[in-house]
């Protein structure tokens, strides 16, 4: 009996070291394949869509690597710190009224993004969209 309780405490430990193992192999592989945005001096679009008969061009000039810091740079978008980065709230003074569901939906060349503004790497030539969008 006593046995049968070592081995299973034994199975548990060798089980929770090879889940802590699988976990640091899967954040060494993110780490080295996620998407980097390119280093150096870039221009990207941006339009931001306030309504489908107001929307307003920009031209960002940005050294940055991911589209969070070059809007946060410009001063164009404010917002609540996340798990997954930058929740944007507000757009160049517009702020999304979550009472009304509505919220700043993030595309790039009219695809709509799974990413963050954070975690979205930027390159030279892009054009993206916030489209204040409503559930």
């Amino acid at each position: 009996m006593m046995s049968e309780k070592k081995s299973q405490k034994k199975g548990l430990i060798i089980a929770a070291v090879c889940l802590v193992a699988l976990v640091a192999v899967f954040a060494v592989i993110y780490g080295v394949f996620m998407p980097k945005g390119q280093a150096g001096d870039k221009t990207i679009g941006l339009t931001v869509v306030f309504a489908p008969d107001n929307q307003k061009e920009y031209t960002i000039h940005t050294d940055a690597e991911n589209l969070g810091d070059a809007l946060k740079a410009e001063k164009l978008v404010e917002g609540t710190d996340g798990e997954y980065g930058l929740y944007i709230e507000t757009v160049d003074g517009v702020t999304a009224d979550s009472g009304n569901q509505e919220w700043w939906c993030i595309t790039k060349d009219g695809e709509m993004l799974n990413t963050s503004a954070d975690l979205t790497p930027i390159a030279d030539g892009e054009h993206y969209e916030l489209t204040l969008s409503k559930w």
